[in-house]
């Protein structure tokens, strides 16, 4: 497989493996479709997602020999297509070696290099990596070959590229397998062992631990939309590859034959572990910890010991994740860092059992064991985690009906049957706490440790009733896993690694000796302890631990040597001291660009957004689909309040009730709490945010609910997300009620500052989705001083533009949007002037001369939003603690500084008003809004979707029709078709029956590079291209 350069117009050229039985070979050609400027939405101008167009061609109707070759040596597979700002690449594997087959004829790869091939621009033509730069993750250094010029720009690519080069990818040689998923599974998903012998189809595979899922999609769809034929001639030309992160090893015993020979009978003899590291809550040690609302906990790995022998197959799985709370750590010191829950228990419950629920889809049955130890900073999750595991509701959440098939005997494995099945047992999750520290230190050590685990009731009972899976020499499964451990420690690194090198241990001596009692000639030996399948089980169990470990937290792991030798040793120790030492500096100083890294890898950064493949068919299926979203949906009514205050720096002082609870009967679904200088903003304050404060606010708030619950038996709240840049802080909380229609919640802030530079202002955001509507709350402070309207519109701009969360989403994409802060907005009157009209309650007046209402009107600012009528008084600025305006030689003007907007759209304001707290300058604001959200009925959805696209069919096949055959390019022809332009294409088959029949003449066929000489030529000296109908995919 190559990439090739077609230059004008600009496209990629990907050729494919020519098929062993057609001689058939096959091309995508890839170009950049124009991503146009989205509606002016709420006045804000979004740039769609980017778009390209993608073509399945024969191999020779391409003119290879007139491109530019972009790959010096064959490359691999592809990984897919994404964006890096408004620049799209195309990613290959360039270079990869051999690490062995875990069993015969499925051979692992591990990525040794990829590459980066722009599609859009030639910018980066020039511009590589070199292989000699540090190990730095956002730098780029100059050419290293001579044909390479210096660039003075940084690829955008240069970290993603060392990260994936980095040995920790992996992926499976030919696509005969599935690597991302355990065997069993991927056993019993073929049914058939012939079928298992063929390519693995690409719509099959664990997107857990597929780490190329987000550049994948788009061309995954691509290829579901092509015709049978089609889709198979794709699969032929190996085009694309699934790539997992985490440790693969093998390592042959004595005995060993060939693994790739196609005679069935000869046999493998090896030890595989397969360590496959989950994406979906991927990063760095401190950057990454506990569970998402989606139930995703970071550092979750799913490792596989995989056994071959005389054509019999072993395998058992375990799993390690972070405790599958809402918790977090801060990294800045070396030992003791404090850990924090950040939500409690009835809003992190529904998440938690969400976790187990699909662990129990996977595996069955899990049985959690707890590391952690009684220290102080551990204490606190030990606790909370068994809280939770008596209040889960896993199991009602997902549970799978119970596989009899699983519990038949194997003819080679003769045993009792309570190794096979659970008896008794009908608990789908359980927890088990074992103190790793207090332990080792109990029994002299972590030796000790094996016998205290292997004595441990529940493990002793769990790791026979889980069993392990066998695989028979046709290919059949004849016994099958029935559950897993989960382990866990603080970082589910060092501890973990120890324990689950002694599970697995415990569950293959127990195969070993009951397969040396059924096969005693098969099996002789190898449940001596001296047999050299434990020193190489050893050995591949401490190199999992180590790459493990470089993955997550920078080092190797501690006590490796124990691991792969079996003894604790001085030098094993000294190297622990130095991993730590290297572990906090590491934390402090490199993994936020680690962390960077990773979130582009997986499209989160706020740039980025899943890159389209542009299809007319598709494209007009989902604007009829959003025309008739009544058919699939139904609407929803919720209530929101908002709030507002410049705090001042000042604390809790006076009860809160008349600003949360003005209407004493209602009781919002959801709350959104905004302030302004909650911290007084000194230049110490403006470097490093002390959060102190907006706990202190959080509690005051959570008793004035708790106080208002007991009195009034009123509905409980929720704390989901709070988030703070300096003095500028948004607080949300929702009925605990609907906490299970909630996912996504995310927060970002955006300073405005000294032009960006400083949060002493600036906005924070937090979005979440309602059951299927994006809802996005904004508060904001904006910059002050009477006469600094511009700057002030100016920050609204950068905030609406710049304050953008993951995966792009940005402010104007969100269904329900509302802001609220300090906006600073003045009234231009004379000071005794307006304030005689403030106590006359003359509020149109005064509004007449209202900044913020000025500038709305003349489009400078919030285009699109709505304000309710200002009915009170200015709320600013008075002497703290009275009811009187300024009264300093300042003399500032009272002014409606404190305000809501929001956009009309599914939203309606109920009330809007001010409460009478005194402690600040300010006076609260508070607004009440009811708005509908949609919950869509996905597989009504999806029907709809299919029948009208079953409707389009004729249509549906023309775009990705492979085109007639191209003849080679002959200057001399005079029937020589127009040369491409942006308007048309080469690759383009698209133009109507009518357009041909008016033309007959005209070829299909045109040349990918002009001679040099007419490269030169004006565009006056050229023959303009025919007319062509519209229809440009870019344009739709």
């Amino acid at each position: 497989m190559h990439v090739y350069l077609c230059e004008a117009p600009r496209a990629l050229v990907i050729t494919g493996n020519v098929s062993q039985v057609s001689s058939q070979g096959f091309a995508l050609v890839v170009s950049a479709a124009n991503s146009s400027q989205d509606g002016n939405r709420n006045g804000a101008s979004t740039r769609s997602a980017a778009k390209v167009a993608v073509k399945l061609v024969d191999l020779e109707e391409v003119p290879i020999t007139s491109m530019k070759r972009l790959t010096q040596t064959a490359a691999a597979g592809c990984l897919g297509i994404m964006n890096a700002g408004s620049d799209i690449f195309l990613a290959c594997v360039t270079a990869s070696s051999e690490v062995g087959a875990i069993r015969p004829r499925e051979v692992v790869m591990r990525i040794g290099s990829v590459s980066f091939f722009c599609i859009n621009k030639s910018l980066w033509d020039n511009t590589v990596v070199s292989e000699s730069s540090p190990d730095h993750f956002n730098e780029s250094s100059g050419p290293n070959t001579s044909e390479v010029q210096s660039s003075i720009y940084t690829h955008p690519c240069a970290g993603l590229q060392k990260y994936m080069s980095g040995g920790t990818f992996y992926y499976a040689k030919d696509r005969t397998f599935d690597l991302s998923t355990r065997l069993d599974a991927r056993l019993a998903a073929t049914n058939d062992v012939a079928r298992a012998e063929q390519p693995h189809g690409l719509s099959e595979y664990d997107s857990r631990f597929v780490w190329n899922t987000y550049m994948l999609e788009s061309l995954i769809e691509y290829r579901s939309r092509l015709v049978e034929e089609e889709r198979g001639n794709f699969d032929a030309g190996g085009f694309l590859m699934c790539a997992i992160q985490g440790y693969v090893g093998v390592q042959y015993l004595s005995g060993y034959r060939s693994a790739l020979s196609s005679d069935k009978s000869r046999a493998q003899n090896s030890v595989a572990v397969i360590s496959r590291l989950s994406w979906k809550r991927a990063g760095t040690r401190f950057n990454a910890r506990g569970i998402d609302d989606d139930g995703n906990v970071a550092n979750f790995v799913e490792s596989e010991l995989i056994f071959c022998h005389d054509g019999i197959t072993y395998s058992h799985v375990q799993l390690r994740g972070s405790v599958p709370l809402f918790w977090e750590q801060a990294g800045m010191q070396a030992i003791n860092t404090k850990i924090q829950i950040t939500r409690p228990q009835v809003a992190s419950q529904l998440a938690f059992d969400r976790h187990f629920a699909e662990l129990i889809s996977h595996y069955s049955h899990v049985h959690a064991l707890n590391l952690l130890g009684t220290r102080d900073i551990e204490t606190v999750l030990t606790a909370a985690y068994s809280d939770h595991m008596e209040q889960t509701s896993a199991e009602t959440v997902h549970v799978l009906p119970p596989d009899e098939s699983l519990a038949n005997g194997a003819a080679d494995m003769k045993g009792d049957r309570d190794a096979l099945v659970l008896q008794g047992d009908d608990d789908r999750v359980a927890l088990s706490n074992f103190d790793f520290h207090s332990t080792s230190r109990a029994v002299g050590g972590i030796d000790g440790v094996r016998g205290q685990l292997k004595n441990f009731t529940a493990i002793q009972a769990k790791t026979a009733s889980f069993g392990f899976t066998i695989i028979d020499r046709e290919g059949h499964i004849r016994m099958r896993q029935l559950g897993v451990f989960r382990t866990n420690c603080l970082d589910c690194l060092d501890r973990t690694n120890v324990v689950q090198d002694f599970l697995s241990q415990f569950a293959l001596d127990a195969f070993l000796s009951r397969a040396s009692a059924a096969n005693s000639d098969t099996f002789v030996g190898f449940a001596n302890p001296s047999h050299h399948i434990w020193s190489a089980f050893r050995s591949l169990w401490g190199y999992n631990g180590d790459a493990l470990s470089r993955i997550y937290a920078g080092t190797g792991a501690l006590n490796t040597s124990f691991t792969k030798t079996g003894k604790k040793t001085l030098g094993g120790m000294l190297s622990n001291a130095v991993k730590s030492a290297a572990r906090t500096y590491i934390n402090n100083f490199q993994d936020k660009d680690k962390q960077n890294v990773i979130d582009m890898l997986l499209g989160l950064m706020a740039n980025q957004q899943p890159v389209k493949i542009v299809d007319v068919v598709h494209d007009a299926v989902e604007e009829e689909l959003l025309s008739r979203l009544d058919e699939f949906s139904t609407t929803i009514e919720i209530s929101i309040f908002t709030g507002t205050w410049n705090l001042n720096a000042r604390p809790p002082g006076d009860a809160l009730d008349t600003w949360l609870f003005p209407d004493p009967r209602a009781s919002p679904d959801v709350y959104v709490i905004g302030f302004q200088e909650i911290v007084e903003l000194t230049p110490q304050q403006i470097l490093m945010t002390d959060p102190t404060k907006k706990k202190v606010w959080e509690g005051a708030i959570l008793d004035a609910f708790a106080r208002r619950s007991s009195a009034e038996k009123a509905p409980r709240y929720v704390l989901i997300r709070s988030e703070q840049l300096v003095g500028t802080a948004l607080i949300v909380l929702v009925k605990e009620d609907l906490l299970p229609a909630l996912r996504g919640v995310e927060a970002a802030t955006k300073k405005t500052g000294l032009k960006g530079m400083s949060g002493n202002k600036g906005g924070v955001g937090v979005r979440l989705t309602c059951y299927d509507s994006s809802i996005c709350f904004v508060t904001a402070h904006f910059a002050a001083g009477h006469s600094n309207v511009e700057e002030r519109n100016a920050d609204y701009w950068t905030i609406s533009q710049g304050l953008v969360f993951t995966r792009g989403k940005s402010i104007p994409l969100h269904d329900l949007v509302i802001w609220l802060g300090d906006f600073n907005y003045r009234i231009d009157l004379p000071n005794e002037h307006a304030r005689q009209l403030a106590a006359n309650d003359d509020y149109d007046a005064l509004y007449a001369h209202d900044q913020l209402a000025t500038s709305r009107d003349n489009g400078s600012v919030f285009p699109g939003y709505e304000e309710g009528p200002l009915l009170f008084r200015p709320t600013y600025k008075y002497d703290n603690g009275r009811d009187t305006y300024d009264s300093s030689e300042k003399q500032r003007v009272p002014a409606w500084t404190d305000r809501v907007l929001y956009r009309p759209d599914n939203l309606k304001q109920r009330a809007y008003g001010r409460a009478e707290l005194k402690a600040s300058d300010h006076r609260p604001v508070f607004a009440l809004f009811s708005g509908e959200v949609r919950s869509i009925d996905h597989a009504k959805r999806m029907r709809l979707y299919d029948e009208l696209l079953e409707c389009k069919a004729p249509e549906r096949k023309r775009p990705i029709a492979l085109s007639a055959p191209l003849r080679p390019l002959d200057v001399g022809d005079p029937g020589l078709p127009y040369p491409s332009s942006n308007d048309y294409h080469w690759w383009d088959d698209s133009a109507s029956s009518e357009d041909d029949e008016a033309e007959p003449t005209q070829s299909r066929r045109a040349p990918l590079l002009r001679p040099a000489g007419e490269r030169g030529m004006t565009s006056a000296a050229r023959r303009p291209p025919p007319a062509r109908p519209a229809r440009y995919i870019e344009d739709k």
